[in-house]
């Protein structure tokens, strides 16, 4: 393998088989782990009181079962937060560190939102919780051109309406988790390598947001172009191609995919 087993964390409503089409991207460069982790699923329930603390030690855990002495870790969204966690916790354990969709601190928006989405839930309005999940998770029409935009509305509006009772509930608690547990511990270093990356248009985790974040941890950032916080649906070829890049120490300046990359140093 051209380096380190990869493993993907992704956001909230995903389990081990949401990135399974990028298998056949990364498969030839390194053996790739998704893990469902307790709360995603068919695992079992995990109580909101358990953070990205308990997350990353699980992470951490499945590596020790498998006697992986070094991992690569990509994070997207929620998954980030724990990939950070990780990377902070264990840094002898994570080689490098990749993370989509991300953030310091849940902002005032996303709190007003997660806490509709509960109520919705409480009032079974499923249909008006799917679409406005949809409406935060991607970014308004007169913000940019997204790729597929039409095509990955229709499959986000399935895709939460179609939740059974069970990944509803459990949805709703990761959102919880989020509200109740820091995103971030900005106190602790991260020693591996950081890629810092969003949709160009994202709203839910904004450019300057992800900015912040790879200039805290030292690292590089970028945006992909024509897409929001679902890039990883929008643009998956080329968002596997960028993670492929990254974890293969390849150059990233110059992509027809991306906007210029930002180096940052410790200050």
């Amino acid at each position: 393998m051209a380096t380190e087993p990869l493993i993907l964390l992704g956001g909230s409503s995903q389990d081990r088989f949401s990135w399974l089409r990028y298998e056949r991207f990364l498969l030839p460069h390194a053996t790739v782990l998704t893990l469902e982790l307790p709360g995603y699923g068919e695992a079992d329930p995990l109580p909101v009181e358990y953070g990205m603390d308990f997350l990353a030690d699980t992470v951490h855990h499945a590596t020790q079962a498998l006697s992986l002495a070094r991992v690569n870790v990509f994070g997207a969204c929620f998954g980030a937060a724990i990939a950070l966690r990780l990377a902070q916790r264990h840094p002898g354990s994570v080689a490098r560190l990749m993370l989509g969709g991300t953030a310091e601190t849940i902002s005032p928006e996303y709190t007003m939102a997660a806490k509709r989405w509960r109520a919705m839930a409480a009032e079974r309005s499923f249909d008006e919780l799917a679409q406005d999940m949809v409406e935060q998770f991607m970014a308004p029409a007169d913000h940019g051109v997204v790729r597929r935009r039409a095509a990955v509305a229709r499959l986000m509006r399935q895709r939460f309406a179609g939740l059974t009772e069970r990944e509803l509930a459990m949805d709703i608690v990761h959102h919880e988790r989020l509200l109740t547990h820091p995103w971030s511990l900005p106190d602790l270093a991260v020693t591996a390598p950081v890629l810092v990356f969003t949709g160009e248009f994202d709203t839910i985790t904004p450019p300057p947001v992800g900015r912040r974040v790879a200039r805290d941890l030292a690292g590089r950032f970028t945006t992909i172009k024509e897409s929001d916080h679902l890039v990883q649906i929008e643009r998956d070829t080329d968002l596997a191609d960028l993670i492929r890049r990254y974890f293969t120490d390849q150059p990233l300046d110059g992509l027809p995919y991306l906007n210029p990359v930002e180096h940052f140093v410790r200050a």
